[in-house]
């Protein structure tokens, strides 16, 4: 039987619990090869609070998982896995509709397992600023200094600061966790 994904709405901080009752539920009724994958998108995070470097795990899609489910022939989720999901607590509706969910499109599935491939390789840091916001420098060579975020560099953890050193405008990059807002 051809498979297919679907996006299911589930209660927002419960996705890992929804998942797992879930796959459990499927086991017991010995429907586990019907439902082939079930996952819930997170990314790595790293911050810096407390002046320590924490790693913490964040939902891409909060309130959301999806279900690789096996499908008939007229492209139909099977009446016993229908059941399965909608008596699974926690669980919601799929989405697309009440009877006759949407399946995600194949280029949709292919960047989502792409992205959580990637991202399990290294954490990314959590950037709050942006640009235009008024910061200023809590540690290194500038301190105390007040300037404007230019330019916010997630993939470096870094920001571009403009600051006004011996009255004229200098551009300077940080690290995120070096300034603070004002």
């Amino acid at each position: 039987m051809p498979k297919q994904w679907f996006v299911l709405r589930v209660q927002s901080n419960r996705e890992d619990k929804v998942r797992n009752s879930l796959v459990e539920l499927s086991k017991a009724r010995g429907l586990e090869g019907m439902i082939s994958k079930v996952l819930v998108p997170s990314e790595k995070v790293s911050e810096i609070k407390g002046g320590k470097k924490k790693i913490t795990e964040r939902k891409i899609y909060p309130g959301y998982i999806m279900a690789e489910v096996e499908v008939d022939d007229l492209g139909q989720i099977p009446k016993e896995i229908w059941f399965l999901i909608r008596e699974t607590p926690g669980a919601g509706d799929f989405i697309g509709g009440q009877s006759k969910p949407v399946p995600m499109a194949s280029y949709e599935v292919e960047k989502l397992l792409s992205e959580i491939e990637h991202k399990e390789e290294k954490p990314r840091a959590k950037i709050e600023f942006r640009e235009g916001e008024k910061v200023r420098v809590k540690e290194g060579p500038f301190e105390n200094y007040d300037g404007i975020i230019e330019e916010v560099l997630p993939a470096s953890g870094r920001v571009k600061v403009m600051l006004t050193v011996f009255g004229r405008a200098t551009p300077v990059e940080l690290e995120y966790w070096q300034v603070e807002a004002i």
